[in-house]
């Protein structure tokens, strides 16, 4: 197994913790998605431990990287994160499996000997996470070229800005951060030079990005 993580501190107590778990065989560690990427070439490991938000090359594109060219090595994801913007980005990548750095010994375990044969090793947060998406109804479709360069995310965002909804429950609603919420609002607002929320239910209203109460999109 290699192990990647761009805080010494954090990678050393995971090798030290992988170390004493039966099974668990750690021949290298590294610091961000580069060493992640070379280190599966020299090392041709069973298994990368990865996280996510690294310099240089974060960890879903290290994933894809390593999938691509070295495709019997699996990549279990060990992380703080567990929102939708570091989650599904890391599935799509080739992922098999996701934790968060919460995780015990034996769940780690768990998740190592699911993706050695097959299965998906995800944690129960993240098997929950998964189920409440695909039970998601499905939103309105926005529009195929955004107004103003808008992200799709910064429409969906605006658009739920438009019914009303406070921050937090945009993040609720996205399964993001309220950190990440703002940092879009923000975004959104220097692109299209909105003020304040006011303007952006206008904005929303006028470019069929929500639907005024009683009304139709225009």
């Amino acid at each position: 197994m290699v192990v990647v993580d761009d805080q010494t501190v954090v990678r050393e107590g995971i090798v030290m913790l992988l170390g004493l778990l039966p099974g668990i065989d750690v021949v290298g560690a590294g610091g961000d998605g580069e060493e992640a990427v070379r280190l599966v070439a020299e090392l041709a490991p069973d298994v990368v431990l990865m996280d996510l938000r690294m310099p240089r090359c974060d960890g879903a594109e290290a994933t894809r990287r390593i999938r691509a060219d070295h495709p019997g090595t699996q990549v279990v994801v060990l992380t703080t994160y567990d929102d939708d913007e570091s989650l599904f980005p890391a599935l799509k990548a080739g992922a098999r499996g996701y934790l968060t750095k919460d995780a015990g010994g034996d769940e780690i375990v768990r998740a190592i000997t699911d993706v050695l044969s097959g299965k998906a090793g995800l944690s129960p947060q993240i098997q929950r996470r998964l189920l409440e998406r695909l039970a998601e109804p499905e939103r309105p479709a926005r529009p195929v070229e955004p107004p103003d360069g808008l992200t799709l995310r910064e429409t969906e965002v605006i658009g739920l800005i438009a019914e009303g909804m406070t921050n937090q429950e945009i993040a609720r609603a996205l399964h993001v951060s309220t950190a990440t919420v703002k940092t879009h609002i923000n975004n959104l607002f220097a692109k299209t030079g909105l003020k304040d929320r006011a303007q952006a239910v206008r904005y929303a209203y006028r470019h069929g990005l929500a639907q005024p109460p009683g009304g139709t999109r225009r």
